[in-house]
């Protein structure tokens, strides 16, 4: 083993077997034989300092801000529509009043920063609807494939509220905790051990968390510690015919407790030292080591290459594991418009990898009875895109015939609606459910995830066999460079905050207004949650 010392307490970097980490101008590196939770404190607080290099560059930047606004208006959609946990969440919070706190989605009133966030963060995730990482990274060997969201930027902006952070601090502190969690959803996978992969998001919200309010390398190292010793969610929330509210609030529930672990670690409470090397954590327990961590950490400061730049869009209200199913089915419609003729289809056979056969293939979701479960049921996905499909056709004759799979994405794109009670039960999705089988592809497909979402469809209609193909990076894919991702985004946008504001605003207000957070003052950070809400009870 090479050593290399680089300019972070405790940290070195090295070349493990044929794997080349990067050098100190690049990244971080914090072996499995070092004390990796003081590792992350320090990375954290001297990357916010700016002292480990010269920063995220501009493309980083603008992605976690695309990212932060599609967070937002998923989040700001789901309270207007009243859904059931971000409205209990967001009135318990407004119920902790702070003075020196942060503001939850459409109030100027400011909470209990851990309560904000919970709120904040249960909103963005309700959905199901925003960013996702599949915890990939070849190029490092680091290839452990836990699933992850963009569901904590809530905790960056309860912090700059707090202590009166501008704009491009907030969207640089972004940057940071989405590198933290989505370097260890590449090292680690918590789903393997039915540990729910919002513990990487915790770990990483104590750690900004921290560096943002002025904690030391020690009190994030506790506040890690606790938040790992006391706070593992199984993944038993995910369980069962019919999901609840704790599977959309499994993020802000860990936030929670994370940012509490720092307020009390920054008070003086001691939590348990270097968890990661711990042989009673979770992390160890899983995969023992003779005293090391499992694995080697790397944590980018400078450049391009963060792991924002690998994290996926979803183009739409939909679980990440169908995006493979909904590409391959609207390329379909392009070069076959006769298949928006509903009576036309036969028999639909989707093939698909693991996990995606085993978590959105669950004969249990063949027959949702709730939002939570009909957005984990490929059936339904894929059945009620078709349904849009042939409405879409019926009102507009010809469409599919001239439209670009672009224009395909926006016109038939999911939205919250489309997971309402009546739409679950629509006479014509639940006929077309029942044409489809949903097959494992076997070890073929298998071998490509999670560098892709392996995927194929299979339409039969009047005996003719129409067939995508494999599917690897649909649109939204960090890897997909076909689909025109900035005016599908737009659509999306417009499309949540057609469904955040009130109806005599812009739909696209809130989205403009959020495009501006790096030029913003603090005083405007500590009013970007001051919106009116659209006020549109009775969803659930």
């Amino acid at each position: 083993m090479h050593c290399i010392q680089i300019p972070c307490p405790a940290v070195t970097s090295i070349r493990m077997s044929s794997v080349a980490y990067p050098s100190s101008d690049e990244a971080v590196v914090l072996p499995r034989n070092t004390n990796q939770a003081r590792g992350i404190a320090q990375f954290a607080i001297d990357y916010m300092a700016g002292s480990l290099g010269s920063g995220p560059s501009q493309a980083v930047l603008d992605r976690t801000l695309l990212f932060h606004t599609d967070a937002l208006l998923c989040g700001a959609s789901a309270l207007a529509l009243g859904t059931n946990a971000p409205t209990i969440l967001n009135q318990e919070a407004l119920a902790y009043s702070d003075p020196d706190g942060a503001t939850v989605f459409g109030s100027e009133v400011r909470c209990k920063a851990e309560k904000a966030i919970a709120a904040n963060s249960a909103a963005v995730r309700e959905w199901d609807s925003n960013g996702t990482n599949f915890g990939f990274n070849p190029s490092l060997g680091h290839t452990a494939g836990e699933f992850g969201h963009n569901d904590f930027y809530p905790v960056v902006i309860a912090a700059c509220q707090q202590q009166g952070l501008d704009g491009a601090t907030a969207l640089k502190a972004m940057v940071l905790v989405d590198e933290i969690r989505g370097r260890l959803a590449e090292v680690f996978s918590l789903k393997s051990y039915k540990i729910d992969h919002v513990v990487h998001g915790a770990i990483a919200s104590a750690a900004t968390y921290g560096a943002l309010m002025g904690a030391s390398a020690e009190q994030i190292e506790h506040a890690i510690g606790m938040s790992v010793a006391h706070y593992i969610p199984w993944r038993a929330i995910r369980a069962g015919k019919q999901l609840s509210d704790s599977k959309g609030s499994s993020a802000a529930i860990s936030t929670e407790a994370a940012v509490l672990s720092m307020k009390r670690a920054m008070a003086g409470f001691v939590g348990p030292k270097d968890i990661f090397r711990n042989p009673e954590s979770v992390f160890r327990q899983f995969e023992p080591t003779d005293g090391d961590s499992p694995f080697d950490l790397v944590l980018h400061h400078s450049g391009d290459d963060f792991a924002v730049m690998g994290m996926h869009f979803k183009l739409g209200l939909y679980e990440h594991q169908s995006a493979g199913a909904l590409q391959g089915v609207i390329e379909l419609l392009k070069s076959n418009p006769g298949l928006a003729k509903g009576g036309a289809i036969d028999k639909i056979v989707i093939a698909a990898y693991e996990p995606a056969f085993g978590i959105i293939g669950d004969p249990a979701k063949r027959d949702p009875q709730t939002r939570q479960s009909a957005d984990h049921s490929m059936v339904y996905i894929v059945s009620t895109l078709l349904r849009k499909a042939i409405h879409k056709e019926e009102k507009s004759p010809g469409f599919f015939k001239s439209a670009s799979v672009d224009d395909i994405w926006q016109a038939l794109m999911l939205s919250p609606y489309d997971f309402h009670h009546d739409a679950i039960h629509h006479d014509v999705t639940r006929s077309l459910m029942a044409k489809i089988e949903f097959e494992h592809g076997g070890p073929e497909f298998d071998a490509k995830y999670p560098d892709g979402i392996p995927t194929s469809v299979v339409i039969i209609a009047g005996g003719v066999k129409h067939d995508s193909g494999l599917i690897m990076y649909p649109a939204g894919h960090a890897r997909n460079s076909d689909a025109d991702l900035t005016a599908i985004l737009r659509h999306k946008f417009r499309m949540m905050g057609a469904l955040s504001l009130p109806d005599v605003h812009d739909p696209s207000e809130l989205a403009d207004r959020l495009s501006k957070l790096p030029e913003m003052s603090a005083e405007d950070v500590l009013g970007l949650y001051d919106f009116e809400l659209g006020a549109r009870p009775g969803y659930e």
